[in-house]
């Protein structure tokens, strides 16, 4: 709806201060946008592709700013390859170079590195900072926490199409109200009213025999699930302390696992 591709039922849009209905081609101008799947043309060359969609904007970009487009997304040596030659990082960066391509104030990336391996995923964050650090707004769709806590500056958790909570990652993390988070497995189970008795534990989750415990006091938590083991003949392993993350933050907002 704010992209302009399908009408809203209610309510109203603005971007800088125009209007994004009932005529959403004035804000086209506006914005970049890099949907969830591309198709492109197989055999045109990359600047052959960037060259046509400024042509949609009216736009006959310079050698350099051809240039100076392609190195901003790592696509320098790339130019003169077929859409069809390029890795599907590279085909992720070419499409993020057409959101590009009429220099956008607002760049819309839905879900970038989906079925990007980690290394992949770390370079195209580097691409989108610099996009935010040349003083452009990019509002990016993700489903992976950690890729939400490095880059956004405000994050909104959405379930089922509604915006349950939106704040800085550190105010999301910090209104779980706890200071750090206790993993482990336990073989034989250990009642949860036990490990719910324990001093500063604020909540618990466990699945089988794996469990979660969010507490404030995380020393004598770790203290007290050991006791409470030895009692019961029960045998810890994997125990993990982290600080709370965006993953936590989201299971308490949603009660569900980040995919159904």
């Amino acid at each position: 709806m704010i992209e302009g591709l399908r009408k809203p039922n209610g309510g109203e849009l603005l971007i800088d201060g125009h209007k994004v209905w009932p005529d959403p081609s004035k804000i086209k101008y506006l914005i970049g946008v890099q949907l969830q799947t591309t198709t492109l043309f197989d055999y045109l060359k990359v600047n052959e592709i960037i060259l046509l969609f400024a042509s949609f904007y009216d736009i006959k970009l310079t050698r350099q700013e051809l240039e100076s487009l392609l190195a901003d997304v790592g696509l320098m040596e790339k130019s003169d390859s077929y859409v069809n030659q390029l890795s599907g990082v590279q085909q992720q960066r070419l499409s993020i170079a057409l959101a590009l391509v009429n220099n956008p104030k607002v760049v819309f990336l839905d879900e970038p590195t989906t079925g990007l391996d980690p290394q992949a995923r770390r370079n195209l964050w580097d691409v989108v900072r610099k996009i935010n650090q040349e003083g452009k707004t990019v509002v990016i769709t993700t489903h992976y926490m950690e890729e939400a806590e490095v880059l956004c500056e405000r994050i909104a958790i959405m379930d089922k199409g509604k915006i349950i909570s939106l704040d800085t990652p550190s105010n999301l993390i910090k209104s779980l109200g706890v200071d750090s988070k206790i993993t482990f497995t336990c073989h034989p189970e250990i009642p949860k009213e036990k490990l719910e008795s324990i001093n500063g534990v604020r909540s618990i989750s466990s699945i089988d025999h794996s469990y979660a415990i969010y507490s404030d006091n995380v020393q004598g938590a770790v203290v007290s699930v050991f006791e409470i083991a030895g009692s019961l003949n029960a045998k810890i392993d994997d125990l993990n302390i982290s600080g709370a993350n965006l993953e936590d933050v989201f299971l308490k907002f949603t009660g569900r696992a980040l995919r159904d």
